[in-house]
């Protein structure tokens, strides 16, 4: 049997706040608290199929454009209904560059993490 990706460890100024976001975001639940760090997940818990997240407090600066970032698709409406979703729940457009013909949308979270929202609705 191979790995598979059980958690993702973000850093984060307002651990508790970037959770908040991302829950609603992902219909995650938080999992656990511990010293600052707060870990979501699916509402079936930890194991799932889907690793969980844990924001960890951090005062670093950001330097430069992250190596990593999300993409999201909707799962029950369409992009455009889940775009204005997102930037009702606090993501920001973000210019990365793109041509204005892409099919998916660059978004910040309100840390200024880039995540992507993907056209295609997955079920």
């Amino acid at each position: 049997m191979a790995c598979r990706i059980s958690e993702l460890i973000i850093k984060s100024r307002d651990p508790q706040q970037l959770a908040a976001f991302w829950c609603e975001v992902l219909d995650f639940i938080v999992l656990d608290i511990d010293d600052g760090a707060v870990e979501i997940g699916p509402r079936e818990g930890f194991g799932g199929l889907q690793p969980t997240l844990v924001f960890v407090p951090s005062t670093e600066p950001q330097a430069g454009r992250p190596r990593l970032h999300f993409d999201v698709n909707a799962t029950d409406r369409d992009q455009d209904a889940e775009l204005e979703r997102l930037l009702k729940l606090g993501a920001r457009p973000a210019d990365v560059g793109q041509t204005g013909q892409e099919s998916w949308h660059v978004l910040t979270d309100p840390e200024g993490n880039e995540f992507c929202l993907l056209r295609t609705r997955l079920s």
